[in-house]
């Protein structure tokens, strides 16, 4: 496929220059279906990105954008700030129908805000109240978000330094295989919380990914999960699970932690909820830890009706029956086998790879090379990014939903691009 770089003038006189997707994928994009976008040239991408995570059901679902289309014809709420409303009591009731109950979780819904980090910011806070402390223990690579308390619990140091102010009250400790398996689990972090010397104020909570997106698709094992569960327990300190990205589904189970068998004390998701693409986000937290005072935390967007209403339908149609679940692990073999024959058949490059159900990432030795992996597969028509502190991992992030059709011409197109930049 030939493509043509579209006129981007207005995006490049008007839009500010922070914009960064763009840049990898110069194209000025119309539509999409599924698996697929199409720019305004009529060229078809096969998307494996998937709006980072916010787009598990694929483009225009078209379960979703029926209930969607029914209920903004018929002049439902779309803006409700937190008022009672039928869409949000729907969604309520099938959270906790299809979700929660058969789940035997404990939690009480918050809407904190329409996006991710809204999420985390109000899980810390939370925390802080609950406990009384201010510090909170995060790890390297970790990545919770772009306003100031996610930031000051996220790793990068491209993005922290963004803040352009101290970041204070977070403790980085080491991820699982951080240090290589050389020093036992949690053995700093047990150390420090004993020391009274080591200058570690207790902290309120420890916040955690169970798969690292944006830090490289860094996978802890459930038993790394497990003994961090149990060490909060000990210890007297709140377990956070950000789920933002690799919940709803996208490790296989709707929860990314189930597979550890743990019960965080709260979790923030947000992306997939909606199902849609539409801004929605939820902290979910046990019910004594319910302690806010009507209005202490609260937001102009954070009762978005038509999220609601795609998100509800999202669950019936998805989670009610457990098939997605099986679905979605099937596929994750399938990326595996895929990953393991491109491995072996370019050893010389030092490639690696490593996930959970639909997320995978694809490890060079040499990092420059997986930015021109994601550039040569936009030129075969294959949306990829790149993810890792170094941005040396290539990321797969497609649809739950995609084909193994799709899938495959997907895998076989980076194959291609992988060949390419050899």
């Amino acid at each position: 496929m030939t493509i043509t770089p579209p006129a981007l003038s207005v995006f490049e006189s008007l839009e500010s220059e922070v914009r960064s997707y763009c840049r990898g994928w110069p194209a000025v994009f119309d539509r999409a279906q599924g698996a697929r976008l199409t720019d305004e040239d009529g060229h078809s991408y096969l998307d494996f990105f998937a709006g980072a995570g916010s787009l598990n059901y694929g483009h225009n679902n078209p379960v979703l954008k029926r209930a969607l289309i029914d209920y903004i014809e018929r002049d439902g709420i779309t803006h409700g700030l937190d008022m009672a409303t039928t869409a949000k009591r729907a969604f309520l009731e099938t959270f906790q129908n299809v979700i929660l109950r058969p789940r035997d979780l404990p939690y009480k819904v918050m809407f904190p805000g329409p996006t991710g980090t809204n999420a985390v910011e109000a899980a810390l806070k939370l925390a802080r109240k609950v406990k009384g402390r201010e510090s909170i223990v995060s790890f390297t690579n970790a990545f919770h978000g772009m306003s100031l308390g996610s930031l000051a619990v996220t790793g990068n140091a491209f993005k922290r330094a963004g803040a352009g102010i101290p970041l204070v009250h977070g403790t980085p400790m080491p991820f699982d295989n951080y240090l290589d398996g050389r020093v036992p689990d949690f053995l700093w972090f047990e150390r420090l919380l004993e020391d009274q010397g080591s200058g570690l104020n207790k902290p309120a909570a420890v916040i955690v990914e169970t798969v690292q997106g944006e830090g490289g698709i860094n996978v802890a094992r459930a038993e790394w999960l497990r003994a961090l569960a149990d060490l909060c327990r000990r210890r007297d300190m709140l377990l956070i699970v950000d789920d933002i990205q690799m919940g709803c589904g996208r490790t296989g189970a709707f929860f990314s932690f189930e597979e550890a068998g743990i019960v965080p004390d709260i979790v923030t998701v947000s992306k997939s909820i909606s199902g849609y693409g539409l801004p929605l986000s939820l902290c979910l937290f046990k019910g004594e830890l319910d302690v806010w005072e009507p209005g202490e935390h609260n937001g102009t967007f954070r009762g978005n009706n038509p999220a609601f209403v795609t998100a509800t339908a999202a669950l019936d149609a998805y989670w009610a029956d457990g098939q997605m679940e099986k679905h979605t692990l099937a596929r994750g073999e399938q990326v595996e086998q895929a990953l393991l024959a491109l491995c072996t058949e370019h050893g010389r490059l030092g490639a690696s790879y490593r996930g959970r159900g639909l997320v995978w990432g694809l490890e060079f030795a040499d990092p420059a090379r997986a930015s021109e992996v994601c550039a040569r597969a936009f030129e075969l028509g294959l949306l990829l990014e790149t993810s890792g502190p170094q941005s040396e991992v290539v990321k797969l992030l497609p649809p739950l939903t995609i084909t193994p059709e799709e899938l495959d011409e997907g895998l076989r197109t980076l194959a291609r691009a992988v060949a390419a930049t050899v």
